[in-house]
């Protein structure tokens, strides 16, 4: 009975390993996933903009210690590009841009807390 433990709740029919593993099955979606969010910075800049509707870079510079201009742009575009994140540029000079979470970033925040209450209650602390 524990032989497929680790599908529990996969509408899988025996057998039909493609449901789970084919290019549009259940650890495709996940490594997608698992891509959009890798990265030293993606998470922290995630929660800071689930904590704030709205930040500036210089707000991002201030609140995430040791990351670089050049790592928070990067990362910042990768999550525009996944569409995580939305950026809204007011036209003005000097330039003024905001980043906020789009709705499949709000979507995505409570999958993320649940693996931080994952985490916690498995003793996973880092301190």
């Amino acid at each position: 009975m524990n032989e497929a433990i680790t599908h529990l709740k996969v509408p899988v029919e025996y057998g039909d390993k493609e449901v789970c593993l084919g290019p549009a099955g259940s650890v495709a979606h996940v490594t997608r996933v698992l891509r959009m969010i890798s990265g030293r910075w993606k998470l922290p800049i995630l929660f800071r903009l689930f904590a704030e509707p709205s930040m500036r870079t210089s707000q991002f510079l201030r609140d995430i210690p040791d990351i670089s201009q050049k790592m928070l742009t990067q990362h910042l575009r990768e999550l525009e590009n996944d569409g995580l994140v939305t950026r809204r540029n007011f036209g003005e000079q000097p330039p003024r841009v905001e980043y906020g979470l789009t709705s499949s970033g709000h979507s995505l925040m409570p999958v993320l807390m649940s693996m931080r209450e994952f985490s916690r209650l498995r003793g996973g602390s880092t301190e």
